[in-house]
């Protein structure tokens, strides 16, 4: 019986078996693929290959094709291109010659051009695919559209395939884009919007080819197939710091239209080296084949992104950009460009895993060589007490410990993975990934490749071929989902702002560059190694430097003015807090410190958390002085915003911090609620005659400081320590100190800065104490000092 039993296992087995092999090999319908921009450049050199290669990985698997070549291109033209490319298309290696030729012939059989402009053209493609797939005898399983078009012809062919060319009940439909989607946040979420008009977003598939590259699309499978070696070293405890690197010889000529537009940020990090950054830091899911996983733990990392300030960043210009773009652009001699060819960024991710740890994205034109990796460095935590010369090589805790995700070029040559033999051997799938032999006399990273186990993949394959199978198969994981497109522009977005008018550093190009782009970091502050070149940068229109300039002092409404440079300014400032601070402790034990929100404050804030060590955080109590009525853990929160830039970088006792009780009881700034009164309570207990040490104030462009408003006289005078107002600017409820108790600190300091608070500056210098029409001008100290810093831009324009 048992052995009965066993053979009736095995019969149903073998059985089901079989079944599922006549299954796969059904058809399972007609796919139709419409390449939009055929003759194009990008189609030519990839997407055609791309094409061929899904044909012969599908061929005989059930599914049957056609591919559509469509242009603009009248349709003999578009023959002949596209012929000339059918011919060229390659086989794997392993393929034999006349193998091959059979097999560039079939699918030339299934490929034809035609001119796709008008919505008619849309409808006729539509009626010849159902004919042929009902003469055919077949179903149709669905559509994939490529759009190798320029963003801006998006929306004119997402209306014609959408009004004239969707596929039937049944079937589905798959729309691949092309970046750059947006030159900002605001472009970005109008092209989401206008496409979504007409798409759905698990229809659309927007490509990042980089996600395809074999070494890039490898990152997550190794870790999640090294799991048990990395799980207790990839976190802030045992990581140094990230690079993740993509530079290039060639320069821009013949791009600078688009590099005009985009630049490098735009070209490179915000994508290319962001979704790397991604694949990086997010956690990592338990099920790493589930896309909806994949994309949310991305989305997770989006959201723990420090946001970028202009310290964050260097940017540099080769010397021969701005001719290139005279030429191309036919702009005269005069012209100049701003567009930076080379960027260096440094990023910082506020979670548990790696707060602390510096993430360094980089990429250029015109460097010295050509190359992409990812390269985790981790902490050397070891001391080898024996002589260097005594270790036993590769395998000695004191030598560097790294893992590397080359991406491709370099050295090297070509893609692989690289981990110090000193750290741990990994695991990498053997059907598709071998070890690499060895190449005396190479070094990479400062080490002989014997250090590193080494794997570089058994078959190259390029990363569009890898990519349209993904489109095939569904796999959404490998493309850009609309949440995680914006999170990108609300993140880069301001940096790019704060960049518009900064003259980047000139440099000469390829090897000539020598150490002039060398960057170093500190803190939250990224700054070039070396002083420029003079020949570089002077000449009769050479932009200021900071260093020609002194600090300037002067008087501005009858008070103390501090005028420089903002770096220098800041600087000044948070001195000025830092001595302010140490002599009211040392006199009183405590330091009572009030400060504004908004996105002057945040270098200062920055400024403070790296480079003044001798601050007495332990005796200093921080209060706002004006909070927005959202919840403290919001974006838009003053809370947020000093929690993020300083409080999670010092040590201040967190009894000793004051946020204004804006949420309470479940609601935001209710008058019954009393939160008010219950700040101005809080100073009245532990702030002498409510008299704050130092309050730092802003000034708006309208003259409104705090949250206190022109035309409004809530705030101005009155025996009301806290009060409720109401901005002209979303979110409108605020709460702030009033001006009375801002009048008693012993000293008020006003930062004012950037080209948009010109105008405000020389208004409010002509006039008198009117704080019902300009706030600003209601601050006076009662016995205390009123000091006014303000950068070059705010005070001179």
């Amino acid at each position: 019986m048992k052995h009965a039993g066993a053979w009736n296992m095995l019969t149903a087995a073998v059985c089901m078996a079989l079944l599922g092999c006549l299954q796969a090999r059904e058809p399972q319908g007609h796919v139709s693929v419409i390449l939009l921009g055929a003759t194009g450049d990008l189609a030519r050199k990839y997407l055609w290959q791309g094409l061929f290669q899904l044909y012969l990985e599908e061929a005989g698997k059930g599914h049957s094709f056609r591919f559509h070549g469509t242009a603009l291109t009248s349709t003999e033209q578009g023959q002949e291109v596209i012929a000339k490319v059918l011919e060229s298309l390659s086989c794997p290696r392993d393929t034999a010659p006349g193998r091959c030729a059979e097999l560039r012939a079939q699918f030339r059989q299934l490929s034809e051009y035609r001119r796709l402009k008008t919505p008619e053209d849309y409808l006729a493609l539509s009626k010849d695919i159902e004919a042929r797939v009902q003469h055919e005898g077949l179903r149709e399983a669905g559509r994939i559209f490529y759009f190798s078009v320029p963003p801006f012809a998006y929306a004119e062919i997402a209306r014609s395939i959408n009004s004239s060319c969707r596929p039937g009940p049944g079937a589905w439909l798959r729309v691949v884009l092309e970046k750059p989607f947006g030159r900002d946040h605001r472009s970005a979420q109008q092209l989401a919007t206008e496409l979504g008009s007409f798409f759905q977003e698990e229809e659309m598939y927007r490509v990042d080819h980089y996600l395809g590259k074999q070494v890039v699309a490898q990152i997550l499978p190794f870790r999640d197939q090294n799991r048990k070696a990395l799980d207790g070293l990839w976190n802030r405890h045992h990581v140094e710091r990230v690079e993740i690197i993509m530079k290039e010889t060639v320069d821009a000529a013949g791009r600078t239209s688009f590099y005009e537009e985009y630049g490098v940020i735009g070209d490179v990090l915000q994508n290319h080296l962001t979704e790397i950054l991604m694949l990086v830091a997010m956690e990592l899911p338990l099920n790493l084949s589930s896309s909806e996983a994949v994309l949310g733990h991305k989305l997770q990392a989006f959201r723990a992104l420090r946001g970028l300030q202009r310290g964050s960043a260097v940017v540099g210009q080769y010397q021969a950009y701005r001719g290139q773009v005279r030429r191309e652009r036919q702009k005269p001699d005069s012209f100049h460009s701003l567009t930076p060819t080379f960027a260096g960024v440094l990023v910082h991710i506020d979670n548990l895993r790696w707060e602390g740890v510096p993430f360094i994205l980089m990429s250029g034109k015109a460097l010295d060589e050509r190359v992409g990796y990812v390269r985790i460095l981790f902490k050397d935590q070891a001391y080898c007490a024996q002589s260097e010369k005594r270790w036993v090589p590769a395998q000695s805790h004191c030598l560097p410990q790294q893992i590397i995700f080359y991406i491709g070029h370099g050295e090297l040559g070509g893609p692989a993975v690289l981990v110090s033999r000193n750290l741990f051997r990994p695991s990498l799938p053997s059907a598709s990934w071998k070890e690499v032999e060895g190449q005396p006399g190479l070094r990479l990273f400062g080490r002989p490749l014997s250090d590193y186990y080494a794997y570089s993949p058994v078959r190259e394959q390029d990363a569009y071929s890898i990519l349209i199978s993904r489109i095939f198969h569904r796999r959404k994981d490998s493309f850009i989902t609309m949440e995680n497109l914006l999170a990108s522009w609300v993140f880069w977005t301001p940096l790019l702002d704060s960049l518009a008018h900064e003259v980047p550093r000139l440099y000469p190009g390829g090897a000539e560059n020598g150490h002039l782009l060398d960057f170093e970091f500190s803190g939250s502050h990224l700054s070039f190694s070396q002083p420029p070149l003079e020949q570089l940068v002077l000449g009769p229109d050479s932009t200021p430097m900071p260093s020609d300039f002194q600090v300037l002092r002067a008087r501005y409404r009858d008070s103390p003015l501090i005028s420089a440079w903002p770096e220098e300014l800041i600087a000044r400032l948070a001195g000025d807090i830092e001595a302010a601070a140490v002599q009211a402790v040392r006199r009183f034990g405590k330091f009572h410190l009030a400060l504004s929100g908004g996105s002057s404050p945040v270098a200062l804030f920055q400024q403070l958390a790296t480079g003044h060590y001798g601050f007495p955080w332990a005796h200093t109590h921080l209060w706002l002085v004006d909070e927005r009525c959202v919840p403290l853990w919001d974006p838009e929160s003053n809370f947020q915003g000093l929690q993020a830039h300083l409080l999670q970088h010092v040590r201040v006792p967190y009894y000793n911090v004051h946020p204004m009780p804006v949420h309470r009881r479940q609601r935001l700034c209710a008058e019954e609620d009393q939160g008010a009164q219950a700040y101005a309570e809080e100073i009245s207990t532990l702030v002498t005659n409510s008299s704050f040490d130092l309050v730092l104030l802003g000034m708006g462009t309208d003259g409104h400081t705090a949250s206190l408003f022109p035309q409004s006289p809530v705030g101005l005078d009155g025996k009301q320590l806290v009060v409720l107002t109401t901005s002209p600017s979303s979110p409108h409820r605020r709460m702030s100190l009033s001006l009375p108790v801002i009048n008693r600190a012993h000293k008020v300091a006003v930062l004012v800065m950037g080209r948009m608070k010109r105008e405000i500056a020389m208004l409010v210098s002509r006039v008198g104490r009117e704080p019902r029409k300009w706030p600003i001008s209601g601050v006076l100290p009662d016995s205390g000092q009123l000091v006014w810093y303000m950068d070059y831009d705010a005070f001179l324009g």
